[in-house]
């Protein structure tokens, strides 16, 4: 009986884990749903602390031609292959949120909007001061500025700087590093915290 027990037990890991890679693989992405994932270095564990998540990346997935693709704000902004966007994360873990009745919302209209709109920021420099101008960008506020430019959709309120957790050690070097003394603590800002916990999208998928 014992020896069933057990054998049951592993049975069922086998089958949890098994699932999870099939999941993993047969999510049915769509234009719009947003990407997110966390990488190993001091930005990104600053960013990770200062809003207390466990992401510091997120892009907005477009599909063109048959092929789906991140469309993120790195140096500089462009267009990642989602299997090499997928690898570029830590243990290659990543989750997905959808717009909820985004079937309903985000037509081909609105989509080609979306698109339009993104394609605007193609090239353009990552910005290391997250100021909320379209000089230069980083990757929460590319996806926010998608979706209200192109959808007219806020997917949450902007924060100041102030708003987050700045007094961690390592944040306050990296806020050192790149400001000085002239920290804006009234610049708006959107971390991909909030994109992820915001109550107008859902999550379709999460392995982390």
């Amino acid at each position: 009986m014992k020896n069933l027990i057990v054998s049951l037990f592993f049975c069922l890991i086998f089958i949890s884990f098994n699932c999870k890679e099939i999941n993993s693989k047969e999510v049915a992405f769509q234009n719009g749903d947003i990407i997110f994932q966390t990488s190993q270095s001091k930005q990104c564990e600053a960013v990770k602390i200062a809003t207390n998540s466990k992401f510091s990346h997120c892009g907005i997935i477009f599909i063109e031609n048959g092929k789906t693709y991140v469309y993120e704000a790195v140096q500089p902004v462009k267009m990642t292959l989602l299997e090499d966007w997928i690898s570029h994360g830590k243990d290659a873990k990543y989750a997905v949120k959808r717009l909820r009745k985004s079937d309903k919302i985000l037509t081909n209209e609105v989509l080609q909007k979306m698109k339009s709109y993104g394609k605007s920021m193609n090239n353009k420099d990552y910005d290391l001061y997250f100021e909320w101008s379209d000089n230069k960008i980083y990757c929460s506020e590319l996806v926010w500025k998608i979706y209200k430019n192109g959808a007219n959709i806020e997917l949450c309120k902007t924060k100041k700087l102030k708003d987050f957790n700045l007094d961690n050690p390592l944040v306050k070097s990296i806020m050192k590093e790149r400001y000085g003394n002239n920290i804006p603590f009234n610049e708006a800002v959107v971390a991909p915290s909030q994109l992820y916990d915001s109550e107008i999208v859902e999550t379709i998928f999460d392995n982390f």
